[in-house]
């Protein structure tokens, strides 16, 4: 009787023993990631955000899994970014023949959402796309070249900034901060690596990425000793090798009703951080 009462109990002991061993598998804790892809530039240069000319773009990232669905990722992100007033459509702007290209460095903390469960170890919970919205700090700094020999524009002060002659503009600075909305889909191809893809958008704090903003300020540049326009003069209006220079004072030179901002299309790989307890769901 003990036996036939202790053997259906044992049987189901295994199977829960059995049961406990296939979920007791690892949890997700996060992720390190690396990327590579495209950056695209959007200003008084490109104001009709026309995805015609990008360039290169890096990055590397932490991310701390706090749930099946929220995520904490540190990223620290490289792009290039450029335009020029040659590429547009717009006669006014061919004239104006501006141009500027710009290394930035970026550092941003964000919060991601994960649409579905994302568990690497299970084959049904191994792929998810996800939204993220952070805050980040960048540095740039805006060039140009000129008769070959490259200038960097924020010390010439080309729109006056520094000048005394328009004390209400300042040098602006070269640190600014963005925020980053992004979208993406990852895929686990096993229980250590990923493969993702992502689009992020950043708003900016400036709008001096490509160093133009508001007009022109020619008398801020008077010629040098020999009667010689001076680099700063000659870069902050093009406008004489398409025609007639067009920067007088006061005539707008850029847009300054909104900020610059910059997009990365990035693909990567990213290698699981995990422990070996049962996740709680």
């Amino acid at each position: 009787m003990f036996k036939k009462l202790f053997i259906p109990f044992f049987c189901i002991g295994i199977m829960q023993c059995t049961s406990a061993q296939v979920f007791q598998t690892y949890v997700h804790q996060g992720e390190l990631g690396v990327s590579i892809g495209l950056s695209h530039y959007f200003g008084d240069l490109d104001p009709n955000f026309a995805l015609d000319h990008p360039k290169f773009a890096a990055g590397v990232f932490y991310r701390k899994q706090i749930n099946n669905y929220v995520g904490l990722k540190v990223a620290g992100n490289y792009a290039f970014l450029g335009y020029s007033d040659s590429y547009s459509s717009n006669p006014d702007q061919q004239r104006r023949n501006l141009s500027f290209n710009t290394d930035v460095w970026e550092l941003s903390v964000s919060g991601d959402f994960n649409f579905y469960e994302f568990h690497p170890g299970f084959s049904e919970y191994r792929f998810t796309p996800y939204v993220s919205l952070g805050i980040g700090v960048f540095s740039f700094n805006p060039y140009a070249y000129l008769n070959g020999v490259k200038y960097f524009l924020q010390p010439l002060g080309t729109e006056g900034q520094g000048s005394p002659l328009y004390p209400g503009r300042k040098p602006y600075s070269l640190i600014a901060m963005s925020i980053p909305i992004g979208l993406g889909y990852k895929y686990a191809l096993n229980e250590r690596m990923n493969i993702f893809g992502e689009i992020v958008y950043r708003f900016t704090t400036t709008d001096y990425l490509d160093d133009v903003s508001t007009t022109y300020a020619p008398d801020a540049f008077p010629p040098a000793a020999n009667g010689a326009p001076t680099p700063g003069y000659l870069l902050q209006d093009r406008s004489y090798a398409t025609g007639s220079p067009i920067g007088i004072k006061g005539r707008q030179r850029g847009n300054g009703t909104g900020n610059d901002s910059f997009l990365t299309l990035q693909v990567g790989l990213s290698f699981n951080l995990q422990s070996y307890h049962c996740p709680t769901h």
